[in-house]
This record gives C-alpha cells, sequence and structure tokens, in this order.
C-alpha cells in the first residue's frame, strides 16, 4: 500500500512540475522566497491591529506560536524521522526533475514546512476574520507558495499534503488555545467591571 502512495505520488510529482518554462522559473523562485511576502505580512499585520485595537498583541503572539510550532514539528521532527528524499535529492529521479537556479533544499522533504507554514497562517486568520473573501483569498495564497515548491522539484505533493494537514493542525491548535484565553480575560474583566459597579 505504501509502495503504491509512493508510486502514485512520484508520478504526480512529474506530471505537476514537468509544466514549466524560463518566464515561470522566475515567478515561482520569487513565490516561494520569503522576503517577496513581507508587503502581504504587513498588511495583515495591519489588518490585525485594526480589527483587535490592544487585543492584537495576543493575536500577533498566537500567529508566532502557531508558525513555530508547525515549522518546529515539520523540520526537526518529521523531516528527520521519516526521512524521505526531497525529488531533488532522489537518486531514481536524476534527471527528470525540473530544478531552478541549482536549488534543490535539504536532504528531507516530507513534511513541507512551506506548506505548514502557509496553511498554519491561512486556517488560523480564516477563522479569525470569518470572511469569505478572505479566506479564499489566503487559501489561494497557500496553495500557491505550497505549488511553487512542486515547481521548484524540492517537494513531491504528498509533502505538500502532509504539510497542509500539519499547519491545520497547528492552528487549531493554537486557536483554541487563544480563544480559552480570551474567553476567560473577558469573564475576568466583566466581573471586575461587575464589581466596581
Amino acid at each position: 500500500m505504501t509502495d503504491w502512495l509512493i508510486h502514485i505520488d512520484t508520478k504526480f510529482f512529474l506530471f505537476l512540475n514537468s509544466f514549466n518554462s524560463p518566464f515561470f522559473d522566475n515567478v515561482m523562485w520569487h513565490i516561494s522566497g520569503k522576503w517577496e511576502w513581507l508587503p502581504l505580512y504587513a498588511i495583515l499585520l495591519w489588518a490585525i491591529i485594526n480589527r483587535y485595537r490592544q487585543k492584537s498583541i495576543a493575536v500577533v503572539l498566537a500567529i508566532v506560536a502557531i508558525i513555530a510550532l508547525a515549522d518546529m514539528v515539520s523540520s526537526q521532527l518529521i523531516k528527520e524521522s521519516v526521512a524521505r528524499l526531497r525529488p531533488s535529492n532522489a537518486p531514481e529521479l536524476e534527471g527528470l526533475v525540473h530544478i531552478v537556479n541549482g536549488y534543490r533544499g535539504g536532504r528531507y522533504g516530507f513534511v513541507s514546512s512551506h506548506a505548514a507554514n502557509s496553511f498554519a497562517l491561512a486556517v488560523f486568520l480564516s477563522v479569525l476574520f470569518k470572511k469569505k473573501w478572505f479566506t479564499l483569498s489566503i487559501f489561494l495564497w497557500a496553495l500557491l507558495v505550497s505549488y511553487s515548491r512542486i515547481y521548484l522539484g524540492v517537494h513531491y505533493p504528498g509533502d505538500i499534503l502532509g504539510g497542509a494537514l500539519l499547519g491545520a493542525f497547528s492552528a487549531l491548535l493554537v486557536y483554541y488555545v487563544y480563544a480559552l484565553y480570551k474567553s476567560r480575560f473577558e469573564k475576568k474583566n466583566a466581573e471586575g467591571l461587575h464589581n466596581k459597579a
């Protein structure tokens, strides 16, 4: 069963990775980058501060916790435990994988940290803002970032799916803790105001 899934995952990867061009090499390279998304993060931070005001510090801390959790579990725990070679490093795929700018990533690829981090942020913010247009937009962004990793030849679709599930779980776990803290804080404030009255 596992061999069959790996075979399908590899075939699907080679299919998706085969759609490339010099133009999209450049586009996907930047989509996969970290610094290129700083303007988006700045807009999201502004939206959080604008909506939550004094409570925005708790929201930002929750986001930091989510990304740290998703990144740490994916990079330091799962990748080393599973030890699945990236397609860019797999000897059996040598010459079949489209590589961009000679980039091959680290040794192991399951699960994708890019997918884990982007889906963690997407799930948390979509639950937080509860706006259909925002949810659609942030998930399209997460999918695009994740697909760029397949395009660059450093992740299988299964790596992306595993990363997305890890990110979603991390986001929902931290959101639960955040919501619990928020309700207790609001209850305490309400009791304080009631006692003053």
